[in-house]
């Protein structure tokens, strides 16, 4: 489902995604309140949320999405490049942030991964975004870690970076199938849904930070 307040860039993304021949377009909302009457009725897997919007912008829509029994992944698309709106998204639970002015086929790529339940970050958002948590950090990382054994908090280092997979089974000399055993026992543990929670939670606590590699 699309939302968004403008038809123009409604029509324009509807006519990409009916041009995948794995994606289907099976609603449309002008606002966040429309998309949450349209939920009630109506399946959908991914829900691609413009933020600022009348009556009630992409945030709140998004918080009050995740109380649904079956909340669909809600993918942020807008065209303000500002850390606020990224992270009220990604902290109401969207699994993704882009920009508008990304290609295409980012775009396309994009709700694939959120529909896979991975976490996508604009990167143009990423460097100010976790410079953001850093500052407004709550979370004591040592309680963090000591939910998790050593392998695990290595995989969780890793997976905070935004690395795949596949590049964490390369780096930590693991296969593709046990990194992903370890992330699911990671997200349990910390009670968190996707990769996204856990990029904001290890920056918010300083497990990563800005720069670390």
């Amino acid at each position: 489902m699309i939302v968004d307040d403008q038809e123009l860039l409604r029509r324009g993304l509807a006519m990409v995604i009916d041009s995948q021949p794995d994606l289907e377009l099976v609603a449309e909302a002008g606002d966040g309140q429309e998309a949450l009457d349209v939920l009630a009725s109506r399946a959908v897997d991914v829900v691609v949320m413009d933020v600022r919007m009348p009556r009630m912008d992409g945030v709140r829509a998004t918080a009050q999405i995740q109380k649904l029994s079956r909340p669909p992944r809600v993918l942020v698309l807008t065209t303000f490049d500002l850390d606020e709106h990224a992270l009220g998204a990604l902290r109401a639970g969207a699994s993704g942030f882009l920009l508008k002015d990304a290609p295409g086929e980012e775009i396309i790529a994009a709700i694939r991964h959120v529909h896979a339940g991975d976490a996508i970050i604009a990167p143009a958002t990423t460097r100010r975004l976790v410079a953001q948590l850093v500052d407004q950090r709550e979370t004591d990382p040592t309680a963090v870690l000591q939910m998790l054994t050593e392998r695990e908090q290595e995989v969780f280092g890793e997976l905070a970076r935004g690395a795949s997979n596949a590049e964490i089974g390369a780096r930590l000399y693991l296969s593709e199938t046990t990194v992903k055993t370890h992330v699911g026992r990671i997200l349990t543990k910390l009670r968190l849904r996707d990769r996204v929670q856990a990029v904001v939670l290890a920056y918010e606590s300083g497990v990563v930070r800005p720069g670390s590699r």
